[in-house]
């Protein structure tokens, strides 16, 4: 009963998080299903096998590895969908902007633009750009997860926000409102 209360409480608290990391990692969202189910999977059977304080960093470093492993036994480049998640969503759309269609337009194009970017990075530089600016993770954090150096963290996380600065570099200032 115990195990059951407590499997519930971890598919409560990080479902999103999972299918949303899933989405962004595979571009497509029967493959983000399928990984997010196996999680879920591999969290009931391993229930006992790690700390419900640390499940957190266990979960986000089997759902990134379970991505990857996906990722490398896929050989043939298939065309890849997404939406962008609700967590992307609210941090990118400003209440002003749903007042003057002209800025809700904008947006819209922009949020477009950003998806878009973030889709080109290389998978290392995305899982943690999205770890880190959309999932809201800390350094600490997005290190035990995937189990790399701090630093590492940290650089992939420059490179990703420079590769994404190039991208945008010619945007012009007078189209932002």
């Amino acid at each position: 009963m115990f195990k059951e209360q407590r499997y519930r409480y971890l598919i409560q608290s990080y479902k999103n998080k999972i299918y949303s990391h899933s989405l962004y990692m595979l571009k497509n969202k029967m493959d983000a299903d399928d990984v997010t189910q196996e999680v879920m999977i591999r969290i009931w059977n391993n229930m006992e096998k790690f700390n419900l304080f640390a499940a957190k960093t266990w979960i986000i470093k089997t759902t990134n590895n379970l991505c990857i492993d996906y990722l490398r036994r896929k050989s043939v480049q298939m065309k890849r969908e997404s939406g962008i998640d609700e967590y992307f969503e609210e941090s990118f759309e400003t209440r002003k902007s749903q007042d003057n269609p002209y800025r809700l337009a904008h947006t819209n194009m922009m949020m477009e633009k950003v998806k878009c970017a973030i889709e080109k990075l290389p998978d290392d530089l995305r899982s943690i750009f999205i770890l880190y600016e959309i999932n809201g993770f800390k350094y600490r954090e997005i290190s035990k997860s995937l189990d790399m150096p701090i630093n590492t963290v940290k650089v992939y996380l420059l490179r990703a926000r420079k590769h994404l600065q190039r991208e945008f570099k010619n945007y012009e200032k007078d189209e932002v409102i």
